[in-house]
């Protein structure tokens, strides 16, 4: 028998210990701070509570106090700013250790009827542990790696959300949660986690001054695992950042050190022709388009793909009205864009293979990318940018362009259903190479697939083809 999703996520919680929790770090005031000065600390920390150290001779003691104290002491006929905090603080803190299990705190807290606990590792104290947030990682992993992300104050601090994020995914993916709503999550912490990333390592002028851009698979949300980096910046006009190619070298670095591997392409802020004023690279647009850049339209479709994820997102907008008009009445340079989604074919006999699975000496493995799913965004590309859909992601893509006329409605399920599929099948076989220590990539051998696999597979593919073939008639392919 089977067990359920939700019966899945407890058992996962089990083996759960305090450590993978969000715990509070530590912000200690000395226990003679008057309680007006105590919670000019808390609000410069966004903080509810804090730890109070009692330093007096002989006792050494530590407490607690937290908003609740507060409102018991304002109702005192002593003035606050004549309190002292340990006058008010709880000092029988409840502890737990850092390896005990999630379901020991939650008894805890029950057990004591308190909402907070101490979480020691060893005779070090790590930092408080909250009930909302016990309860939420209970409820929700995710609303922890977001609050780790929040509240990060180092990259050191993201590194573990960066982790936190990779065990997420295997364990959605284990329980059968639908990939494109493991993707709308992974895609919104991705986001937190670079603009995080940002404002701990660029100025807040630069930050203001500029837009951050994340584009390719990332951009259009959906990615899952890391791939290469693409990222970019657009600088306001006439805004100077003396220090931008260190921030920009420090920012890629830090995300190589989370496992994003650098772009081969150099598609990345580090790159001068991916950190420029909105004016330069208007006319770096104007350059791709009519040019003769070998990497031209393959920069302008990473680029159409942008989402911003920090910054002033006017920049991006400006950009895309500007190739917008760029765009209007190119339909020779759109049916060449387009002619990239029929570029990879299917080896010979494929069909065969596919439907039988049976091992061949010189069996050809399927580049699930290739002939999957980038027949299917590249295409959905092409008629976004014919039709100056805006929307970022390939199932919105679609959408509009369906509500719009554009595509027929069957078609647009179909290429949908099609995609949705092939990306849960390249995660699992992508899991399944890391879990053996192999590097995960798109390619599959039919023979490495189950029978459940191979048919959805082939109908999969065949609705790829049947789109090729969509595109080869609307945008008049035969004829370049």
């Amino acid at each position: 028998m089977t067990a359920t999703d939700p019966q899945r996520e407890m058992l996962s919680l089990v083996t759960a210990r305090i450590r993978d929790t969000f715990v509070h770090k530590p912000l200690y005031v000395d226990g003679a701070l008057d309680l007006v000065s105590v919670c000019r600390e808390l609000a410069a920390r966004h903080a509810t509570h804090a730890l109070v150290r009692d330093l007096r001779e002989g006792t050494g003691r530590l407490g607690i106090f937290t908003t609740t104290d507060l409102r018991d002491a304002l109702l005192l006929d002593t003035p606050p700013q004549r309190l002292a905090v340990r006058d008010v603080a709880r000092f029988e803190l409840v502890e737990v250790q850092a390896d005990a299990e999630v379901f020991e705190a939650l008894w805890l807290m029950v057990r004591h009827r308190v909402h907070r606990l101490l979480v020691r590792d060893g005779d070090q104290v790590l930092g408080v542990l909250g009930q909302l947030d016990l309860v939420s990682f209970v409820a929700n992993h995710s609303h922890l790696v977001a609050q780790q992300i929040d509240h990060a104050e180092s990259v050191a601090d993201l590194r573990e959300a960066v982790d936190r994020i990779d065990r997420m995914i295997v364990l959605l993916h284990g329980s059968g949660i639908r990939i494109e709503r493991i993707t709308r999550l992974v895609t919104e912490l991705n986001r937190r986690l670079f603009a995080r990333l940002w404002a701990l390592l660029a100025p807040p002028a630069l930050v203001e001054g500029s837009c951050l851009l994340v584009m390719g698979s990332e951009g259009r949300g959906e990615q899952i695992l890391k791939t290469d980096q693409d990222n970019a910046l657009l600088l306001r006009d006439g805004f100077d950042c003396p220090d931008l190619a260190d921030v920009a070298a420090r920012f890629n670095a830090a995300l190589g050190e989370f496992g994003y591997p650098p772009c081969t392409g150099g598609i990345m802020l580090t790159t001068p022709l991916w950190r420029q004023p909105l004016a330069a690279f208007r006319e770096t647009l104007r350059q791709w388009l009519y040019g003769h850049e070998v990497e031209g339209p393959m920069n302008l479709a990473i680029f159409f793909d942008a989402a911003a994820v920090a910054g002033d997102e006017s920049l991006l907008a400006a950009a895309r009205a500007h190739l917008d008009a760029l765009l209007a009445g190119q339909d020779q340079y759109l049916a060449r864009f387009a002619a990239a989604a029929d570029q990879f074919h299917e080896p010979g006999n494929f069909w065969t293979r596919l439907t039988s699975g049976r091992k061949g000496r010189d069996e050809t493995p399927l580049d699930l990318k290739k002939l999957g799913t980038f027949p299917i965004v590249h295409g959905v590309r092409a008629l976004a940018l014919q039709y100056q859909v805006r929307e970022q992601g390939t199932a919105a893509r679609l959408k509009a362009l369906q509500a719009a006329g554009r595509i027929d409605e069957v078609l647009a399920r179909d290429l949908l259903d099609a995609l949705h599929f092939l990306m849960g099948l390249r995660l699992s076989h992508q899991l399944r190479q890391r879990a053996g220590g192999a590097q995960p990539g798109n390619e599959v051998r039919p023979s490495e697939l189950g029978a459940l696999e191979r048919e959805p597979l082939h109908d999969a593919l065949a609705i790829v083809k049947r789109f090729r073939g969509f595109l080869r008639q609307h945008f008049r392919l035969d004829s370049l």
